[in-house]
């Protein structure tokens, strides 16, 4: 685990290889975050790592979204999730569902995406599959920009949680 105090010494290529994958397939989050040090501590750099996305254009927030898998979708079926992902959706055993199971998910999977054409995202390690399921069909009755706020905000719970992994 990196200090914060050794955070704010890393060359800024190691800087990003440490914390580019903290914001899912979005490494310029951790490439802006590099101009905000010194990190007075690991709190510090969460509020300034999710002040860069706040202060994002709303392109670039969607973009943001979009680099999210489906949960128990298609990319995670094939092995193809970044390893951070496979680990939080493994923890709640999305990634080995029964078949009714994995139709429910594709099912909801589609009809979030058809309603905000954009995927789901819940920080699956503050939940359960039970959770994940009853989150769907509350959020499936938000507006879009309701729902951009809540993705959002999902985003930066999983980012705290990633950083809280890497930074001591």
């Amino acid at each position: 685990m990196t200090t914060t105090s050794q955070l704010n010494r890393l060359p800024a290529a190691n800087f990003i290889k440490l914390l580019g994958g903290v914001y899912e397939h979005s490494e310029w989050v951790a490439r802006s975050a590099i101009a905000m040090r010194p990190f007075l501590d690991r709190a510090d750099l969460v509020a300034k790592m999710r002040t860069m996305v706040d202060a994002a254009s709303e392109d670039q927030k969607l973009t943001l979204i979009r680099a999210h898998p489906d949960l128990a979708g298609k990319v995670a079926r094939a092995g193809a999730l970044t390893s951070e992902s496979a680990r939080e959706q493994g923890g709640l055993g999305l990634d080995c569902l029964s078949p009714p199971e994995y139709d429910e998910f594709n099912e909801l999977n589609a009809r979030y995406r058809e309603r905000f054409a954009f995927p789901f995202i819940i920080c699956a390690r503050l939940t359960t599959k039970k959770g994940i399921l009853a989150a769907f069909h509350s959020r499936l009755e938000n507006s879009r920009p309701e729902e951009m706020v809540e993705a959002l905000r999902q985003i930066h719970e999983i980012a705290r949680l990633r950083i809280e992994d890497l930074v001591a």
